[in-house]
């Protein structure tokens, strides 16, 4: 038989992890159960010790969750894997698993809204230091980083603005400070970036997202080397924003399709971002795979394809445009989600940095003129015309 190892990213989309042996089901079954019953005492104490594998209560470990985990990790090459009950569940678990009072971290300004204020309100309160650089002023962060820092948390492409990180440039940085390199890869999925393999410790996905793709799912996810993981793990446990098994069956069945979800949306996405920036009614467009993106080198370099996320501005540059065009558009939800299969758009004020003041997402460069567009997997010509309408 094939190991998973030998396996193409498709591939594994489609059939890793699922050597579950439960039954003959030729699909992970959904375990309900809270808690898993032996008759050998001495087996229940080597499982509950992690001297063997198995179960033993839900909040800490499940057989369907177990499976979603070994299915980003194989994707992700990894060492190991563990989820949360959302993305921010996963990041706040990866944070405060490692972290401790007095110790310094370096991030960038274009983070999540949710993951900046982390760095700006919470992680303050315990006697975290948090210094934010300018995104793409890879110099300014090396610098920081060299000060000393218990992690370098990055992310690229960068939500909403699309921005695009030096992986491998930073992460040398980082492991040269002795930081742990922390990358959330949620805009790129596993398919079309692999942070690990570029020098980053950990790979952290809003599981919600892409992976899942069909928006009916809560999830997160953090891969890395097993001893970091399991100290993630270990807050995870403790903290109980555990996945449940119904959430992570979805995830898992929405994975079968993820690469044929991501080559259509990588390619939808660059044909409207083309189209976007020769119309008269935008000013500008922010994507990775135009050549006109300060990022596209780095972007070619690190990612084997540019991602079904942009934005884009109006000519008209007001909120009050955006709250007019937005109801024009007939094919996308407007919503506070990306990454699906049905294209979704939406202002930084209501999505990304909903969490975030005016005034702090001026301070991080986010225009409140931005729209959001997360490119589905509709007929291109459909969703162009679309747009197109709704532009006049």
């Amino acid at each position: 038989m094939t190991h998973d190892d030998e396996l193409r990213p498709a591939t594994l989309a489609v059939r890793g992890g699922e050597e579950h042996g439960l039954g003959n089901a030729t699909q992970v079954p959904v375990v309900h159960s809270v808690a898993f019953g032996y008759g050998d005492v001495d087996e229940w104490l080597d499982v509950a010790l992690c001297k063997k594998p198995g179960h033993i209560y839900g909040r800490n470990t499940n057989p369907t969750v177990a499976a979603f985990e070994e299915k980003v990790r194989l994707l992700e090459g990894a060492e190991a894997a563990v989820s949360a009950a959302s993305g921010m569940g996963i990041i706040s678990a990866a944070l405060f698993g490692l972290l401790r009072p007095g110790d310094r971290v370096v991030s960038l300004k274009d983070t999540y809204g949710g993951s900046n204020r982390l760095f700006t309100e919470f992680l303050p309160r315990f006697g975290i230091e948090v210094a934010l650089c300018e995104t793409t002023d890879f110099a300014a962060i090396e610098a920081e980083t060299a000060k000393g820092c218990r992690v370098l948390y990055l992310e690229t492409p960068t939500n909403p603005t699309v921005k695009i990180v030096d992986i491998e440039r930073l992460a040398r940085a980082g492991r040269a400070a002795g930081a742990v390199v922390m990358v959330d890869n949620t805009f790129a999925t596993p398919l079309n970036q692999n942070p690990l393999a570029l020098g980053a410790h950990i790979a952290l996905h809003s599981a919600t997202k892409y992976l899942g793709g069909h928006a009916d799912a809560l999830g997160g996810v953090a891969c890395g080397p097993a001893d970091l993981i399991r100290e993630i793990y270990h807050y995870r446990e403790i903290n109980g924003a555990s996945l449940d098994p119904m959430s992570a069956y979805l995830l898992l069945r929405g994975m079968k399709t993820l690469h044929l979800r991501v080559e259509r949306q990588n390619r939808n996405a660059l044909e409207i971002a083309r189209f976007l920036a020769a119309h008269p009614g935008v000013s500008q467009v922010f994507y990775p795979g135009l050549e006109s993106h300060p990022g596209h080198e780095i972007a070619r370099r690190q990612m084997r394809g540019f991602g079904g996320m942009l934005s884009f501005m109006l000519r008209e540059n007001s909120f009050a445009a955006v709250r007019a065009f937005l109801p024009r558009l007939r094919l996308a939800h407007k919503a506070a989600n990306l990454g699906a299969v049905e294209t979704i758009a939406g202002p930084p004020s209501t999505t990304s940095h909903v969490e975030c003041t005016a005034e702090q997402r001026a301070a991080m460069g986010i225009p409140e003129s931005l729209i959001r567009y997360s490119v589905g997997i509709e007929d291109v010509r459909d969703l162009i015309a679309d747009l197109a309408r709704a532009l006049g």
